[in-house]
């Protein structure tokens, strides 16, 4: 396999506090990475950086081979990232489908011609319910989105993400607040996303997350402190002292 994400020597400081220090990492086509850590650890930070949303102040960033280290968000969405974030960001007011049918515009070419996307409303809402069956929630595609859960506000977003057909998918905590039958349905409709997109993801719940991650990075203030296999990282006693607490 050859790598999708590729970053080296990653440096960010805010004023005199360095937030990632150096950080390499290395993402496998189609795998599944999870990256921990304490808070405070630079996680956010590291996703702001490969996403654009922050530029960097050292390091490389190359996705599928292609150095984006200069590139903006938008050039970036373009090659093919697609992100989540913590802080739930929708268009509250709303419904599920016109979320995901306005995620659905942003690369398309109509977007530079809205009076065209009125011709093809009805392929987009078409292209749209697909995208929220595939996360459950075609039944409610007409809600308004104050109209619904948290969990599935939190499974909108994933269906906004995957309506950009990323290469490169990030997921900020995705199971952040949710329930224990919430975390189950979005752990279960994470697994049935193809192979064809890469997915590095940041989560506390560990339960959820092991079952999940192929390879783990853990960071601590900003450095990688070690990196591998689920059980190479689990057994590591680095990880047990500075996350695991045992």
């Amino acid at each position: 396999m050859s790598a999708m994400l590729e970053v080296q020597g990653l440096t960010k400081t805010f004023g005199g506090l360095k937030v990632t220090r150096g950080v390499d990492l290395s993402v496998q086509r189609g795998e599944r990475h999870l990256v921990i850590g304490p808070n405070g650890a630079g996680k956010t930070t590291l996703f702001n950086l490969i996403a654009g949303d922050l530029r960097a102040d050292g390091g490389s960033i190359r996705i599928a081979g292609r150095d984006v280290t200069s590139a903006s968000t938008a050039d970036r969405a373009q090659q093919g990232i697609a992100r989540t974030f913590q802080i739930l960001t929708l268009f509250g007011r709303d419904t599920l489908l016109h979320n995901v049918m306005l995620a659905l515009m942003g690369k398309d070419k109509l977007r530079w011609r809205p009076w065209g996307a009125f011709a093809r409303e009805g392929q987009l809402r078409e292209r749209a319910l697909r995208r929220l069956e595939a996360v459950g929630l075609a039944a409610k595609a007409d809600l308004p989105l104050e109209q619904t859960s948290y969990g599935e506000k939190r499974r909108l977003e994933i269906a906004m993400a995957l309506a950009q057909d990323p290469l490169l998918l990030l997921l900020d905590e995705p199971f952040a607040g949710l329930s224990a039958e919430e975390r189950a349905t979005v752990h279960a409709m994470l697994e049935t996303i193809s192979r064809d997109i890469t997915v590095v993801m940041i989560e506390h719940d560990m339960d959820v997350a092991l079952a999940f991650a192929d390879r783990i990075t853990l960071l601590h203030y900003g450095e990688v402190i070690t990196a591998g296999t689920r059980q190479q990282v689990v057994d590591d006693p680095r990880t047990r002292e500075i996350y695991l607490g045992h």
